[in-house]
């Protein structure tokens, strides 16, 4: 398990120039890290909050920002109105938002979610597990994945997702075979 905490980690830190010049540029123009290419998602499956399980594979052939959260987190519930944003702005195109709670009972995340209207997907890691596999020791963690798999950027920390360069990376994304 440390294993593959550390590969996710240190991919997450190490920039590649082996991604076309203009993804890379895109990607820090949005404020995030490129991953090493060829960096692919460990698939995980978790209960949403009416209890059916959903798996990252199965969202696979659509664009996916995974995003490691807690109700109890400030800089979480400081980004989760531009998340959803900017899930509304290109749902129907192909492009998910997935919020995965980490450790927090589901009635505590369903207030939350009422609360503040998302409207996107939200699973709850109850053990951390996912969250550990993933590196995310400090939250928000926040990784976007191609439509093939795999994970181009990330970020730690709170993040602004409602921009025009959020918005042209998700559509070149979209846009990629």
């Amino acid at each position: 398990m440390k294993r593959v905490v550390l590969l996710v980690v240190a991919a997450l830190l190490s920039v590649s120039a082996a991604y076309s010049a203009d993804l890379n540029t895109l990607i820090s123009g949005a404020g995030l890290q490129a991953l090493k290419p060829g960096t692919h998602t460990i698939d995980f499956r978790l209960n949403n909050l009416n209890g059916d399980a959903v798996s990252l594979s199965s969202l696979e052939g659509k664009v996916v920002l995974l995003n490691f959260w807690a109700t109890w987190c400030g800089p979480c519930r400081s980004e989760m109105g531009s998340l959803e944003s900017l899930y509304k702005k290109y749902r129907d195109q192909g492009f998910v938002v997935v919020g995965v709670n980490l450790q927090e009972s589901p009635s505590d995340v369903k207030a939350f979610v009422e609360k503040f209207g998302l409207t996107f997907p939200i699973l709850l890691d109850r053990s951390g597990r996912v969250g550990v596999t993933y590196g995310a020791r400090g939250i928000p963690t926040t990784y976007l994945i191609s439509k093939t798999g795999e994970v181009t950027s990330g970020v730690i920390g709170a993040h602004e997702w409602a921009t025009q360069q959020m918005y042209d990376l998700v559509q070149a994304l979209l846009k990629e075979k």
